[in-house]
């Protein structure tokens, strides 16, 4: 069973994802940076956070299909 936290914690991310995907970077990093302050365990919140604010700094292309494509290792 998933904790009423951890639902709270999915359900914030799943805006921020809606949100990276319509390209509104900002306003899913502050989905993402909430999701981090109820769970800082949270993994995929942590990664998207750091996607965002990458795509903050060097948008992606315009035929960009969703996907992250890491330039470095």
């Amino acid at each position: 069973m998933i904790s009423p936290e951890k639902q709270e914690v999915l359900k914030i991310f799943a805006q921020g994802r809606r949100l990276y995907k319509l390209l509104d970077f900002a306003g899913a990093m502050e989905q993402f940076e909430k999701a981090c302050r109820l769970d800082p365990s949270d993994g995929p919140s942590r990664v998207y956070y750091a996607r965002c604010k990458h795509y903050l700094q060097k948008p992606p292309p315009e035929d960009w299909d969703g996907v992250f494509v890491m330039q470095t290792k």
